[in-house]
């Protein structure tokens, strides 16, 4: 429409904001220098290798042809200046409609409950090979498209191998769970998974209506004022009955750290990192992972929940991006109260960083990126980490506090004004031009 627009010289100030450029985010995806060799790519060439022309000239020519051209953080200004040929007018920050996400304090109660079904999955999955101790256990979680080293899946697992050592090596009675939950394609979910709930999911009905039974003649007994043999309140049937749910739901098998069938498995980035970093659920591992290759919802049989639930219901969020021109995950999980991660190549990093230089303190930790070796992110990554995982309780309600008051100051309410100044400057460039 843009060009279009200006070719018809038709009276409308023009304002074009790209959240990304399409070559970047090739590029990005297959060069682990990207952002030292951005200002020697040749576009034309690099388009042209990735059958990504047309397309990029689209861009090129609606970025040319607005009267005022915008992105949404200072990384990606940069991008836009070597690949699109033009030095962005402003940067406008993205934000949130806030009060669709904050619950101020009832966002503890949430966090309760959802984390409540969580503690559900992690019985099924792992009780039948192992147990932990679910009031000592972490949930922490990454999620996005699956673009692997972009998203920063790659430092993710790297970072949290290293944790599992120095949790290890420290002798903790912590457990912390990571869910890798992105799309991929799959042909079902593992028979073992769905068998592992559904045994469970029964012994749970079985020891509610044991419950139920033996409440109700505990109460009689006790309205008789006479205190019962507790062992004479359940039923030779339900104690059979409860045996047997017991023993069939026993395995020798490690938890999977898949919980789907992937189609192609044997060339999955993100698995083959698992097995590579011996991150497979072993029973003395600190750190467990479940990769779930498909996007949550209320439908799911293994969770029950949607993506805002199980948000709530996590500890931490991780996303320690290599391009991401903003990064709305984080910006969410603060908004639903819980702490997150992200890098200083990401939009959000880059403008929370620069407004609170103390941010890690109100609940976003941001993983230097810019410049500096994978090897070296991921130790920052596990050390923030392992101070995270020695937070105490009350700690940690500070923290989610924190991160909703911090997530406000990225609300629409704040925000849309950069926006209204982007529109006036297209407007008087309209009436300047000849």
């Amino acid at each position: 429409a843009v060009p279009e627009l200006r070719r018809e010289r038709l009276p409308v100030g023009l304002v074009f904001t790209t959240h990304a450029t399409l070559l970047g985010r090739y590029l990005a995806m297959s060069d682990p220098g990207f952002y030292d060799h951005l200002p020697f790519f040749d576009w034309q060439k690099e388009a042209r290798h990735f059958a990504i022309e047309a397309r990029v000239r689209l861009e090129r020519a609606a970025a040319h042809g607005a009267h005022v051209f915008t992105t949404v953080s200072p990384v990606t200004a940069l991008e836009c200046r070597h690949l699109l040929g033009r030095e962005p007018d402003r940067v406008l920050p993205n934000g949130l409609n806030i009060e669709r996400f904050i619950v101020r304090h009832e966002s503890e109660n949430l966090h309760k409950i959802y984390k409540e079904k969580i503690h559900q999955f992690v019985t099924a999955h792992f009780f039948p090979s192992y147990s932990f101790n679910l009031d000592r256990t972490l949930y922490l979680f990454t999620s996005g498209r699956y673009e692997f080293r972009n998203k920063g899946f790659d430092l993710t697992l790297e970072a949290m191998a290293r944790l599992n050592a120095r949790l290890k090596e420290a002798g903790t009675a912590l457990t912390v769970v990571l869910f890798l939950v992105t799309r991929r394609p799959f042909r079902s979910m593992l028979a073992d998974v769905l068998n592992s709930k559904g045994l469970t999911d029964e012994m749970r009905q079985t020891c509610m209506a044991i419950k139920d039974q033996v409440g109700e003649r505990l109460f009689q007994a006790a309205a008789r004022g006479t205190f019962p043999d507790l062992n004479g309140l359940m039923d030779d049937y339900w104690r059979l009955r409860l045996r047997r749910a017991m023993q069939t739901v026993r395995t020798a098998r490690l938890p999977l750290v898949v919980t789907h069938d992937l189609l192609d498995q044997e060339r999955d980035e993100a698995l083959n990192q698992v097995r590579r970093l011996n991150l497979v659920n072993q029973p003395d591992s600190p750190v467990k992972i479940v990769y779930h290759p498909d996007f949550i919802n209320t439908t799911n049989p293994l969770f029950g929940l949607d993506y805002d639930q199980f948000v709530r219901g996590c500890h931490l969020g991780l996303f320690p991006s290599y391009y991401e021109p903003w990064g709305y995950t984080p910006l969410e999980c603060l908004a639903r109260g819980i702490p997150a991660v992200t890098s200083d190549l990401s939009g959000l990093g880059n403008y929370i960083q620069a407004q609170h230089p103390d941010c890690s303190r109100k609940g976003l930790f941001v993983v230097r990126r810019k410049h500096v070796a994978d090897e070296q992110a991921a130790a920052e990554l596990a050390g923030h980490l392992l101070e995270f995982s020695r937070l105490d309780l009350r700690d940690r309600i500070t923290l989610r506090f924190r991160a909703q008051e911090l997530a406000e100051q990225c609300d629409w309410k704040r925000l849309i004004v950069h926006y209204h100044t982007a529109h006036a400057d297209a407007v008087r460039r309209l009436a300047a031009a000849p």
